[in-house]
């Protein structure tokens, strides 16, 4: 039997441990599953009598070469940073590779590489990037092949909480990596408008913010993705006008995020002294300006945000957690650190919650000398606090494309994305016949 190799068991791994197991006798392969803790990997493989369970750590070089060594395909759901080791090895031992993550530089330098071993390095594969990518492409093939010329394309997506299990004031929870989510941004988004460069440094990101209409749900707030330019050419839209990819968060969400960038509350580059001898007041304090107009904590922050102290915005960020007079208990913290174990403790997906994936594509071509709109947009909710919508789009698209690898059916090699006919059609075929399916609108 052949063996495909998951390296990490973490949040989006159970529904693509659960597909590849469901499929393992049909298709003759054993799943084995590696993650630092082996009660979430032996807990994710419940016991299935095609799958290993094993303690993993992608540092201990001996381990991780054996492993890449004896398998025949390898899904990393490692950190981004650490898919470059496991890269590294499966070029050397022409292993194909399979990730959810950004094409970062070191995996780009090696598309020569793994042309030379014919093997396929397979990133940006999961929800956004992967359905999105997948999407797309389907759409700007089928506009192009009709005459149209497109214009502008704008895509949105949000991984959050469904409306019915809505109950903070944030309107969102934890479904995938949560520090992920608190350095969300940083850096500087670029993207193209009306033919003219655009760029918003980190410190103004999450006050740029577009609304996006999604019919039955209403208006989210949109904020730009970090680097929307390179996929001008990935897209085959190297002329296009406007082009700008965004993520999707519920009102005042990004207004109070702010806040927290103001603050410095985001920022992961230094350790606070001392921090797990403070409290979350004190730290919130030390970051604040001196002379600050107020008698309490929250009025200063509201002063030095020029916000209401008692106002939407003001209350979500009470909500938190940063006033209190509680210990971190927290060694050589950063303050995101700090952030992220505050949030963890709130923003938690409880017994009977569940999640939501929403994604929006807005086309504007020219066909046939008529201007012309098209909105695709995508709802999945999960099914319980397991098997999440993030656990499902992230997971599916990677499960449905290692399968078709590991058969032979994609004879791609180097370094792709899901941008091409041979890899996005047999994938959207399963997730549309599994309810994973975009409904369109045009006017």
């Amino acid at each position: 039997m052949k063996t495909i190799l998951l390296l990490g068991a973490g949040k989006s791994s159970g529904t693509l441990i659960q597909y590849l197991l469901n499929n393992s006798t049909s298709d003759g392969f054993i799943l084995k599953v590696g993650d630092l803790s082996l009660s979430a990997a032996q807990n994710k493989v419940n016991n299935h009598p095609n799958a290993i369970a094993f303690e993993f750590s992608i540092d201990n070089i001996e381990q991780r070469e054996k492993e890449i060594q004896n398998a025949d395909l390898v899904i990393s759901l490692l950190p981004p940073a650490l898919h470059i080791l496991a890269a590294h090895d499966c070029v050397r031992f022409k292993k194909n590779l399979v990730t959810a993550s950004y094409v970062s530089e070191e995996i780009q330098s090696l598309h020569e590489k793994a042309i030379e071993a014919d093997i396929l390095l397979l990133n940006e594969c999961g929800l956004d990037p992967g359905i999105d990518h997948m999407s797309a492409m389907e759409i700007i093939h089928r506009i192009k092949n009709a005459g149209g010329e497109i214009t502008s394309f704008k895509s949105y997506t949000g991984g959050l909480v469904a409306p019915e299990s809505n109950d903070n004031p944030w309107g969102y929870k934890f479904t995938w990596n949560p520090r992920n989510v608190i350095v969300a941004g940083q850096g500087t988004a670029k993207y193209i408008a009306n033919g003219e460069y655009k760029y918003i440094p980190y410190q103004r990101l999450f006050t740029e913010i577009d609304k996006v209409n999604v019919d039955g749900y209403g208006a989210f707030d949109g904020y730009a993705n970090r680097d929307s330019l390179s996929y001008r050419k990935q897209y085959g839209l190297d002329s296009i006008p406007t082009l700008l990819r965004g993520t999707l968060r519920y009102k005042n969400y990004c207004h109070a995020w702010q806040v927290f960038v103001t603050i410095g509350l985001t920022d992961d580059s230094y350790k606070i002294e001392h921090s797990e001898d403070l409290t979350f007041a004190h730290i919130t304090e030390a970051l604040l300006p001196s002379h600050l107009k107020g008698n309490t904590l929250q009025e200063k922050v509201a002063a030095l945000c020029n916000l209401e102290s008692n106002g939407t915005i003001m209350n979500m960020i009470a909500y938190t957690g940063i006033f209190e007079s509680t210990k971190t208990n927290l060694k050589n913290a950063s303050p995101a650190q700090v952030l992220q174990h505050l949030l963890e403790q709130r923003w938690v997906l409880k017994e009977g919650d569940k999640d939501m994936i929403v994604m929006q594509h807005i086309f504007e071509y020219q066909m046939n000398g008529v201007a012309k709109q098209l909105k695709s947009s995508l709802v999945v909710k999960g099914d319980d606090t397991r098997n999440t919508a993030m656990a499902k789009t992230v997971g599916l698209p990677l499960a449905i494309a290692s399968r078709h690898i590991l058969r032979g059916d994609i004879k791609l090699k180097g370094v792709q994305i899901p941008v091409k006919e041979e890899l996005y059609a047999p994938i959207l075929k399963e997730l549309s016949e599994m309810g994973i399916c975009f409904s369109e609108s045009e006017s």
